[in-house]
């Protein structure tokens, strides 16, 4: 019921002076949107997060940055 509230508030604000059918057309349409693509694009998201993190550690292994004092004279 909330999704459906949600989504009807959202419909209101797309459409603007369009009221009416456009505006409940695009709010289901967010409503659905949200409620069966946000976990995917989560997933994704995570994914890609977890990926980069991977890469930057073995990245940095390979080539290690020691600060310019570390080194001896």
């Amino acid at each position: 019921m909330l999704g459906k509230l949600a989504g009807a508030y959202v419909g209101e604000k797309m459409a603007g002076r369009n009221r009416g059918l456009r505006g409940a057309v695009l709010g289901a349409g967010v409503a659905a949107v949200a409620r069966r693509g946000l976990g995917p694009l989560a997933l994704a998201l995570g994914a890609g997060w977890a990926a980069k993190k991977m890469w930057d550690k073995r990245r940095e292994r390979r080539n290690p940055h020691y600060p310019s004092g570390a080194s001896p004279s």
